[in-house]
């Protein structure tokens, strides 16, 4: 056992450890605040969807905690049990390649890890969304999900793989700039195409019908100087009873998408008010910042990837009897998330200033006691606590809190007229 092993396995111990903890504190800080609906909701959310949210989110962070330490020891298993390491040894018996023994190598062990994780998707499918309500999601479908994204993972991860291999093997030191550089353009290409091309390949995108809605969202995205090919509804009651609105895509291929449940609960002055949210992230450049941020971790990720791959301790340190590019992605892939779990709060605050700063845009181009009144709907429609343990959503809610939103929303109007707000 080398420096490296402890080190992973202290950094796995912690990180599991702390998750527990808190998730542990999420479920009392829940049930301790079960009994009463929040003063500030009181007269919105009845006591009864109150209790509904509450046993969901316990549920929910349940399976969630068996979740963690099933991973935990499915993570060991891989690395230092020698599963990857007995992998590795097949393909390398196949005779073919050095690339397409990576190919192959990647891809199934993506394959496994996929089939092993398997029974906690089905469950919370079938049992926990299906005990509340929410899902819709037949068996056929469910499976048909699956099939689709093992081809979607051939059809475009195998090639992305064979290239970054190729990479690895043929451009000296410098590999992770020039694997970065492709990454960042296929997730590009990726993020441009997925609406026009991926999306429709799981959902049914249709154009908004409502005359009377679609021109007054026309209005305000004329208001906001915002041009996209289109209003899309999303047939997500196909699937499940959650509701939801999103902004995708990037120039010529930005499209605006609401979920068929939530047309159906919402006003259109808070349809609009939803809207007016999501633009501000367009408008607030929030998209590109993310873009960014993400560029930069990859690019740190790389570089030090760059060097862990020509140390023969890295790769034994973690079950690995010899290095290679694709065993150098995959030990990466999976012993990078326990070192930079406790990064995770940084990440969470940032994406809660978003959230703040759209609020803030949307009471400055729309209705904000219409913003406060979908959010809350979506609050009850979503079965989303009201009461989350502060520690907890630090670390794992990229929204704020429902009482800290609407709070600050509530704080914007009064504001609003000393910056010249309407």
């Amino acid at each position: 056992m080398n420096t490296f092993t402890i080190l992973f396995i202290a950094a796995l111990a912690a990180a599991t450890l702390v998750q527990l903890w808190l998730a542990r504190r999420q479920q009392a800080y829940v049930a301790t605040h079960r009994t009463q609906v929040p003063d500030a909701f009181a007269e919105r959310i009845s006591l009864d969807d109150h209790h509904k949210a509450a046993d969901y989110t316990v549920s929910k962070t349940r399976l969630g905690m068996i979740e963690l330490v099933y991973d935990a020891l499915l993570l060991l298993g891989l690395t230092l049990g020698g599963g990857l390491e007995w992998l590795d040894q097949v393909w390398r018996g196949a005779g073919f390649g050095g690339i397409a023994t990576g190919v192959g190598f990647m891809l199934s062990a993506m394959v496994i890890m996929a089939i092993l994780e398997l029974p906690f998707g089905l469950y919370h499918t079938f049992v926990i969304e299906q005990r509340y309500g929410f899902n819709r999601t037949t068996p056929l479908v469910f499976a048909g999900d699956l099939i689709k994204q093992f081809i979607l993972m051939l059809v475009i991860g195998g090639p992305m793989i064979a290239i970054a291999l190729w990479i690895m093997l043929h451009s000296g030191g410098l590999w992770w700039l020039y694997v970065w550089l492709v990454w960042m353009g296929f997730s590009l290409l990726m993020f441009w195409a997925y609406p026009a091309v991926i999306a429709p390949l799981f959902n049914k995108f249709s154009p908004l019908e409502n005359d009377s809605l679609k021109a007054r969202i026309q209005a305000l995205l004329d208001k906001c100087g915002f041009r996209s090919q289109g209003i899309f509804v999303m047939d997500g009651s196909r699937r499940s009873g959650h509701g939801n609105a999103y902004f995708t895509g990037f120039g010529r291929n930005k499209r605006i998408v609401f979920f068929d449940t939530l047309l159906n609960s919402l006003e259109p002055g808070e349809i609009e008010a939803v809207l007016a949210h999501e633009l501000g992230h367009f408008k607030l450049k929030h998209i590109q910042k993310r873009l960014l941020t993400t560029a930069a971790f990859s690019l740190a990720g790389l570089a030090l990837l760059g060097w862990l791959a020509g140390e023969p301790w890295f790769y034994h340190g973690l079950g690995a009897s010899q290095g290679s590019p694709h065993m150098a992605l995959v030990l990466f892939m999976l012993a990078a998330p326990p070192f930079t779990f406790f990064l995770q709060p940084l990440m969470a605050r940032l994406s809660r200033r978003h959230e703040f700063e759209a609020d803030a845009y949307a009471v400055s181009q729309s209705s904000g006691d219409d913003l406060a009144r979908a959010l809350v709907k979506m609050y009850k429609e979503n079965a989303s606590t009201l009461t989350p343990d502060p520690l907890y959503s630090a670390f794992h809610d990229s929204h704020p809190p429902a009482a800290v939103r609407i709070s600050h929303i509530s704080a914007t109007l009064i504001q609003a007229p000393k910056r010249g707000l309407t």
